[in-house]
Parts: C-alpha cells; structure tokens; sequence
C-alpha cells in the first residue's frame, strides 16, 4: 500500500490557489516556465516553489530546453489523482484500493 505521505503530496497539490491557476494555463498544452510566470505575477522562486510541489505529486512533467524548463499536464499523474480521490471516499473500505 502506498504511504499516506505519497498520496498526500497529489491533494496538497490541489489545495492552492495558485496550483490550480497553474494546472488550468497547462491544460492548453506545455509552456515554458516564463510563460506561467507573467499572468501569475510570481517571482521566479515562487514559480518554482508551485511547479516542484506540482511534479512531486506527478500531476506536471517538466523538461529542460536550453536555459527554460516547459512544463505539461501528465495524464498518468491526472489517473492516478482521480484513482486516489474515488479510493479515498469510497463508502466501502473493500471497494477501492489506494495501491494503483
């Protein structure tokens, strides 16, 4: 069974403001960190607070390209954060399981 820290990181994940604005711009497709950072009026730093917590979770992939790093939604991460939420409030314990 999963630790009840590795499933936490996806809801905390979620639980900000400014990680849902995040994963909203992503859902057009990948942008580079600069482009995240302008409409966010997020200092770098602080972009890359957000952005670490959302690829720990596994909800955003990221990629190096020269000095830029691009980020997109990942559909395994976006699976499995829907599989931990039904296991989570699912009414019998027997009925869904967090090990997927």
């Amino acid at each position: 069974m999963e630790s009840y820290q590795k499933i936490a990181k996806v809801f905390k994940a979620l639980c900000d403001p400014k990680r849902l604005a995040i994963l909203e711009q992503l859902r057009s497709g990948e942008k580079c960190a600069c482009v995240l950072q302008e409409p966010m009026d997020l200092t770098q730093s602080g972009l890359s607070y957000h952005m670490k917590i959302l690829c720990d979770s596994g909800l955003v992939v990221s990629r190096q390209e020269g000095k830029w790093t691009h980020y997109r939604l990942s559909e395994t991460g976006r699976e499995k954060a829907m599989h931990l939420l039904l296991a989570v409030t699912a009414p019998d314990a027997a009925s869904a399981s967090f090990d997927k």
